[in-house]
């Protein structure tokens, strides 16, 4: 399989997938220059080092032109946790979803991964408090072409208030408790090439 992380950060999930795929696979590590020269750069060039990533392909990247043209016919593009960073960032939102639209194979997957914030706030509590309205993210990504397959709930916490932030940084203690929803986005098999 060919699939790719979108703000990788320091590489966990992507020598995750690399484990998943296999010699014969291959990972797309994206990271944007702003995401690494915050603090990814240094755990995530250590990563790629590891014999484990050695089909890892690095991508120094904006979020909103996240592959070069020749990263096409991927099998699945994930984004863990980082839905929101794109809103807090002010990138072109449409741009990314439909460069991954572009990427993906037809009946590939776009699985998204993020803390939920109050229903309704859409991206208000994105820089805030690193969380967003899973219906705000649907609807962009459905506006590209992508159909809704599924949702999980095994990352939900309905005791979560959802009044603070989710940021490793600040979430102290409540780190890893945020309510989270998990969304598997399919790329159409009759879909356009190019939305």
């Amino acid at each position: 399989m060919k699939v790719a992380e979108l703000g990788g950060g320091s590489g966990y999930t992507a020598e995750l997938l690399a484990r998943v795929v296999g010699p014969q696979g291959r990972v797309y590590g994206q990271n944007s220059p702003l995401l690494l020269e915050r603090f990814a750069q240094k755990p995530w060039s250590e990563r790629l080092a590891k014999p484990a990533m050695k089909n890892v392909v690095r991508l120094d990247r904006p979020l909103d032109d996240p592959f070069p043209p020749d990263v096409r016919d991927l099998d699945v593009v994930l984004l863990v946790l980082g839905y929101h960073d794109a809103y807090a960032q002010q990138v072109d939102v449409e741009a990314m979803n439909a460069a991954v639209f572009r990427a993906l194979k037809p009946g590939g997957v776009y699985g998204i991964v993020d803390h939920s914030s109050v229903p309704g706030l859409g991206a208000e509590d994105a820089a805030r408090l690193h969380r967003i309205d899973e219906l705000m993210v649907i609807l962009d990504v459905e506006d590209v072409g992508f159909e809704l397959d599924a949702t999980a709930d095994f990352l939900r916490n309905p005791e979560d208030t959802r009044d603070w932030s989710a940021s490793p940084a600040d979430a102290g203690d409540k780190r890893g408790t945020s309510d989270r929803f998990v969304l598997k986005f399919v790329k159409p098999e009759n879909a356009a090439a190019h939305p």
